[in-house]
């Protein structure tokens, strides 16, 4: 199993953003030294908390301090976007990072992003769809372009200048485009199941119970067999909320206490569901009444805290439950403490891993062997 880095990120609004900024570019720099396979970084427009606006502009900052690392967009919103800034976007950082490039993808969940883009309300599923095919289309087509759509139309055969390249949009550095890969956020996704047919990827959200985790590999089994194509558990990631620490009650604290920042990010995230009325994410039967998710039951359930062997031991316990799968991802907490922060990482990619990959039986081994 591969170890990779996930972030939304998610911080106390009120901290200078310059300083969030730096220390999420601090942890997936320390990812990329420690040997994690890969890091995706998420992006929000309109919330104080989640202070990465374009994941892409964020990723651009890495490029040429990184080494060996891939970086994914994790995700972009494609609602939000014009299929030709995407298109152009992606294709400059994947040209940048020379094939460490991965191209994450969703319609976006945030309802006040929603609203500040005039799609609230819309059928933001035909959005998403029509932007990523209108992009696909662009990569896979030659200028002047005829890409018509319900929502866009691409086109630049009014004023294009073929022999000085104006009206040229160019292209991915992979081909024919970066590799596609999907967040699945709903218990038994339909849009795994999708997307596994156009012969892309899931990503597995950290804030679903073991059960809906495991709910999509029937889906993306389902999808691969209508792409014509394996369904391999090596190409399923898999997020989890987890914090590693040298001292158990310290692991406890920091892991689950009143001022852990693992309770405030859940904190955050129980609130926004709630209101938009998906608190079913948290409940083990879709029957339960939505005042029966408590903080304290999320935290619970979803929180891995401990020393290295509790650690090991939960994420045994959880890929016993939840199912095989390739990459697991550590997901990207504020650093309340930073040399608590600092030190997750570095003890999840130096013992973690290797013990659980022993205990998986493969070859006990560093993360940067990976």
């Amino acid at each position: 199993m591969k170890l990779g880095y996930f972030t939304m990120p998610l911080h106390p609004p009120g901290r200078a953003w310059g300083e969030t900024l730096r220390e999420d570019r601090e942890a997936i720099l320390m990812a990329d030294r420690l040997g994690y396979a890969e890091a995706f970084v998420g992006e929000h427009a309109t919330d104080a908390a989640e202070t990465i606006t374009s994941c892409v502009t964020f990723l651009a900052s890495l490029v040429h301090d990184t080494k060996r690392i891939k970086l994914g967009t994790g995700t972009l919103n494609l609602p939000n976007a014009h299929p030709v800034t995407v298109a152009t976007s992606v294709a400059m950082l994947d040209q940048l990072l020379e094939g460490r490039f991965l191209m994450g993808i969703s319609p976006g969940g945030l309802p006040s992003d929603m609203e500040a883009y005039e799609n609230l309300g819309k059928d933001r599923a035909k959005m998403f769809l029509e932007c990523i095919n209108h992009v696909l289309a662009i990569w896979a087509g030659e200028a002047p372009y005829d890409v018509k759509g319900e929502i866009w139309n691409v086109s630049t055969a009014k004023t294009m200048i073929p022999e000085i390249g104006q009206g040229i949009i160019l292209k991915p550095y992979q081909k024919p485009h970066p590799p596609i890969v999907v967040t699945a956020v709903e218990p038994f996704s339909k849009g795994v199941t999708a997307a596994a047919a156009r012969g892309w990827d899931p990503i597995s959200a950290n804030f679903l119970l073991p059960q809906w985790v495991k709910s999509h590999w029937g889906r993306y089994v389902e999808g691969c067999q209508q792409g014509g194509r394996a369904a391999d558990p090596a190409n399923w990631r898999v997020a989890k909320t987890v914090f590693v620490a040298d001292d158990a009650r310290k692991a406890k604290e920091y892991g689950r206490g009143p001022q852990s920042p693992y309770r405030f990010y859940y904190s955050q995230l129980l609130t926004k569901l709630k209101r938009a009325g998906r608190a079913n994410l948290f409940k083990a039967s879709k029957d339960a009444p939505d005042d029966s998710v408590t903080l304290d039951g999320v935290v619970n359930d979803l929180v891995i805290a401990g020393t290295v062997n509790e650690v090991v031991d939960g994420l045994l316990a959880f890929r016993e439950q939840a199912g095989d799968f390739g990459t697991l991802l550590y997901c990207g907490i504020d650093w309340a403490d930073a040399a608590l922060g600092r030190r997750s990482l570095e003890l999840m990619a130096d013992k973690v891993m290797p013990a659980v990959n022993a205990a998986l039986g493969g070859a006990p081994r560093r993360a940067s062997a990976l």
